[in-house]
């Protein structure tokens, strides 16, 4: 028996059915090591060596995985093929206690028999050089989370984290809201009109006034576009140019996980997260009727713009049978991917059938799932289309000093806009020439503002930590991820992404403390450096070696400068109660000053400015005296209480909705809770009558594809909430 082992159950399902009874394959369920929850876990004095421990829910499955490796004749480690594929594959390698000559690598971009039956005949030796770098990367995150957050709880407030990548992406989000803030608009106008020949009516725009051509904001009042109407009151206009130029569109390239993720946010309005949750269930396999389980779309973590050979043909046979001639190449057309560090060997996010076409697999999808894929399967397939031709028109109308523009656009041949349009739709003129007369049907100034740059969409923050290098495809959808989940960032009304108070105090702090933490010329040098340890070209200990040594330095500075200002701010104060002097800390309403003398005298007295909000009167009739209620806020957040108190303690809490039903009572919706110790849970609201809780958040995005329960998120994996299911995956780490 050779054991073939991958991540996830849904792989290991789809993957079973192209391999004979002489293969088992069995699923990690994601990583069965990672550095210790409650340590530092690495040894900084001595070369960084890492301390991996295995979680004790992961304990049973590495005994199942233990027991099936003795009994196999072959390891067979089919992982996903990136870094963090690799880097599980080696991990399981060192606990599984076998004879290091069994264990072979297979590599594949799709799930499909094809790819996995040409994996099996060419197995390789795992590739140390990413094991190194994904291990290099997560000691980096280690080193930065561990050490620079407390910082951050005894500066700003407790609970906060920082990150290598999280950090810098916080800022770019950040900085675009001051410049926002900062941002004055300045007033212009426009003359704007609506002309007709016949019964044909088109519109046009003052484009030149006096022989001189008008930019934007050349008419910067309404005085001045009034002055301008009522010099044209009594004008004759004809047509005094008209211009036609063909031009060709071509197609975009395929996807890369970057693009997809800005396409399917623009286009189908997905959040980073959504799209990949989506893109791997396609890749992973979805059943398909009678015939089973299909891997539908190559590997969705790729900067790469290949497109197999194979892949081209079967695109040309499909669009030749379903299009005609006139829509297929007579040589295939191929990308030069522009992205540093891409890995050539890989290929771009593609359908693994072009015949497949989405109408086919509407039965089998559903409605997020059809989306995402009939947007890379048009994609793909356009790429191989002819170019569309267009024809552009402008028409200049003149009268007296005037001179207005008129433009339109029609497709001639629309190409690969038959598949995946992109463009707008025609605006058509009406046939017009030289000295044709038009009349003027009205005339009339519009007033406009300028506009600042638009806060970051999941899209637009994704291209831009792709140009400045900032992070890698796998990362995209987990830093963004983790900046809202942690408070830094929300979404405003348009899903777009606006920073907290607390994040404009963090990175002003990190900015001012440790400059090239957050600095973006400084992080995509270290992923620079990063890509050199898995190409076999730098050494990971002495990469660490050269970031730990300054950074904690400056570390141990900042601290210092920290006591400093603490002791500063509390000199003098004395505690009223014992005696002792006072000392300066920060909690949930800024500073406060505490007792030396704790834990014996657990005496505390905020500064001035860090007051407890008063209470807050709403809308709300105590139920039990008939009092007015107010809004306080303690150490577990904000709620209800009654505004005699303490005559009357009656209290209610302020649900926090997760927007997940209740699986078990399916009434109930999953709120945020906290516990008596202050930890946060998550349970029924319908409590005590419905008991169902559980200590991780639960997704909105997806279900368990095997019970349709919610699936709940840790750090490093998301899994069924259901108790003895199993289902799990695992989370891209930043």
């Amino acid at each position: 028996m050779q054991l073939v082992i991958v991540e996830s159950p849904t792989k290991a399902k789809t993957i079973s059915r192209f391999l004979g009874k002489e293969y088992k394959v069995l699923a990690s369920f994601g990583h069965v090591r990672d550095l210790p929850k409650s340590k530092l876990g690495v040894d900084v004095e001595h070369g960084f060596e890492p301390t991996y421990t295995i979680p004790i829910k992961s304990r049973p499955k590495v005994k199942e995985l233990k027991d099936a490796a003795k009994k196999a004749t072959a390891i067979l480690f089919a992982t996903d093929e990136d870094r963090e594929g690799e880097a599980i594959s080696w991990h399981l390698a060192q606990i599984l206690d076998v004879d290091p000559s069994k264990l072979k690598r297979l590599t594949f971009h799709e799930v499909t028999e094809s790819a996995i039956n040409h994996a099996i005949e060419h197995p390789r030796d795992l590739d140390i050089r990413l094991v190194d770098a994904q291990q290099a990367r997560r000691i980096l995150d280690r080193l930065v989370g561990y050490e620079l957050s407390p910082f951050l709880w005894r500066r700003v407030q407790r609970g906060l984290s920082a990150g290598r990548v999280q950090s810098v992406a916080l800022r770019l989000v950040v900085e675009r809201e001051r410049e926002i803030k900062a941002f004055n608009p300045e007033e212009y106008w426009s003359v704007e009109g609506t002309f007709a020949k016949g019964s044909d009516e088109f519109e046009a725009k003052l484009n030149a006034w006096d022989g001189k051509a008008l930019d934007k904001m050349a008419l910067g009042s309404k005085e001045s576009a009034d002055a301008i109407l009522a010099d044209l009151q009594k004008t004759d206009w004809h047509v005094s140019a008209v211009t036609e130029k063909e031009r060709k569109a071509s197609p975009p390239p395929p996807f890369t996980t970057s693009t997809l993720q800005q396409a399917a946010n623009t286009r189908l309005g997905f959040t980073s997260k959504q799209t990949m949750t989506l893109a791997q269930q396609l890749y992973e396999g979805v059943e398909i009727g009678s015939t089973g389980q299909h891997g539908l779309i190559t590997y969705m973590r790729t900067d790469s713009v290949n497109l197999a050979d194979s892949f081209l043909q079967a695109t040309n046979d499909f669009l030749k049978t379903t299009k005609g001639s006139d829509y297929v190449l007579a040589e295939p057309r191929r990308f030069k991917t522009k992205s540093k560090g891409a890995q050539e060997a890989h290929e771009a996010i593609r359908p693994s059938d072009p015949t497949r076409t989405p109408e086919s697999l509407e039965p089998y999808l559903d409605a997020r799932q059809l989306k995402l894929y009939q947007l890379i399967w048009q994609r793909a397939l356009a790429t191989q289309m002819p170019e569309a031709k267009l024809l552009a028109t402008s028409v200049d109308i003149s009268g007296g000093k005037a001179v207005f523009r008129a433009t339109g656009q029609r497709v001639v041949f629309d190409g690969y806009l038959a598949l995946y349009p992109d463009q707008d739709k025609d605006k058509f003129l009406p046939a017009l020439s030289e000295k044709d007369v038009v009349i003027a049907k009205s005339l009339e100034g519009k007033q406009h503002f300028t506009e600042p740059p638009p806060r970051y969409s999941d899209a637009s923050l994704v291209k831009k930590m792709e140009e400045d290098g900032i992070g890698r495809p796998s990362t995209y959808a987990s830093t963004i991820g983790t900046i809202i989940d942690r408070g830094y960032v929300e979404r405003d009304e348009r899903k777009r992404l606006i920073p907290t108070e607390v994040a404009f105090n963090v990175i002003d702090l990190l900015v001012k403390s440790f400059p090239d933490i957050v600095d973006y010329a400084f992080t995509a040098r270290m992923e620079a450096s990063l890509d050199n340890i898995a190409e076999g070209t730098m050494e990971w200990r002495p990469l660490l070696s050269a970031f730990y040594g300054p950074f904690h330095t400056t570390l141990k500075a900042q601290e210092d400068v920290l006591e400093k200002e603490a002791e500063k701010e509390a000199e003098g104060e004395v505690c009223d109660k014992c005696g002792k002097p006072m000392m300066v800390k920060s909690g949930r309403f800024g500073k406060f000053f505490a007792c030396t003398g704790y834990p014996e005298c657990k005496r505390t007295r905020p500064m001035a400015g860090n007051e407890r909000p008063e209470p807050e009167p709403v809308d709300q009739k105590c139920p039990t005296c008939d009092a007015p209620m107010v809004k306080k806020i303690g150490r577990f957040g904000p709620f209800i209480s009654c505004s005699r108190y303490p005559e009357c303690k009656t209290i209610i809490n302020i649900e926090k909705g997760t927007g997940v039903t209740c699986p078990l009572c399916t009434q109930g919706e999953i709120i945020e809770k906290k516990s008596k110790k202050g930890k946060l849970f998550f349970s029924c609201n319908r409590y005590p009558d419905c008991k169902q809780a559980f200590w991780d958040r639960p997704s909105t995005d997806e279900k368990c594809p095997n019970d349709q329960w919610p699936l709940l998120k840790k750090k490093t994996k998301i899994y069924c909430a259901k108790e003895g299911c199993g289902y799990s995956k695992p989370v891209d780490e930043e």
